[in-house]
């Protein structure tokens, strides 16, 4: 898919993987739709792109709220022909620990904004990327889901984390499967250690280590290689289907 004048939503795309998508598809001429909580950085980054580019806020855990979203930017810029799902959290807890067993609510609550709120997005942007005119590929949209490694090494204190990502990696074939009779791609990305801003709270000493356990390059990902990747998986038609691990050849260790 030509990514200039298309059309991409993007949620979490305030900060982190999300900005940096944001600001690598605006470069390429992209329209951009900005979804994230009201006190993210989205406002701000929307105004630095330009007048091609809007936010949202907007909670990925609920259906009329990413309904409202996408019909916001198909009001505003027609249609919609790219979703990027960058949206989700992180916590971590033991299955038992001194203090008892894992919280059944933290567990619910993971699964709910990394894979429900992923396949709610999905669901709702491919409703409308259906209505696109095919493009010469037969193309109508182009849907992009963050998974992470955690999905396959899952360390110490993962298991809710891990259990969502694997969710969804484990869903990226059958929906490119579901969506290819309306010509719409579905890939994963599944990132290690990156530069992030839940990174950047942790002390430089504890950050330099995370980059050396990476075999090579030996340092964190830049937001920016995640969003060279998305743009790829956008323009290469034959991409679909799968989840492409993002990682320097990192394996993480049990903690």
């Amino acid at each position: 898919m030509n990514i200039k004048d298309a059309v991409a939503v993007i949620t979490g795309g305030g900060s982190g993987l999300g900005g940096a998508t944001a600001r690598e598809f605006a470069a390429a001429g992209a329209k951009i739709v900005i979804l994230d909580l009201p006190d993210s950085p989205g406002p701000k980054l929307a105004e630095t792109l330009g007048q091609n580019a809007m936010f949202i806020s907007a909670d990925v855990t609920s259906g009329d709220a990413i309904q409202q979203a996408i019909a916001a930017a198909t009001e505003r810029y027609g249609t919609v022909h790219i979703a990027v799902n960058c949206a989700g959290i992180g916590k971590a807890a033991r299955t038992i620990a001194k203090d008892g067993p894992h919280s059944l609510e933290l567990f619910a609550k993971v699964l709910q904004v990394n894979l429900t709120g992923t396949f709610n997005v999905i669901r709702l942007a491919a409703q409308q990327m259906s209505k696109n005119m095919p493009n010469a590929d037969g193309e109508q949209g182009v849907i992009i889901n963050t998974a992470s490694i955690a999905a396959f090494d899952g360390q110490i204190g993962q298991a809710a984390y891990s259990a969502s990502k694997g969710g969804v990696v484990g869903m990226t074939l059958p929906i490119a499967r579901d969506l290819a009779s309306v010509g719409i791609r579905v890939c994963t990305i599944a990132p290690g250690t990156f530069d992030t801003p839940m990174l950047a709270t942790l002390p430089e000493p504890a950050r330099k280590a995370l980059g050396a356990a990476i075999p090579f390059p030996s340092r964190l990902g830049h937001p920016e290689e995640y969003a060279a990747l998305a743009r790829h998986i956008v323009e290469n038609a034959m991409l679909n289907g799968e989840t492409i691990r993002l990682d320097g050849a990192l394996r993480m260790a049990p903690r």
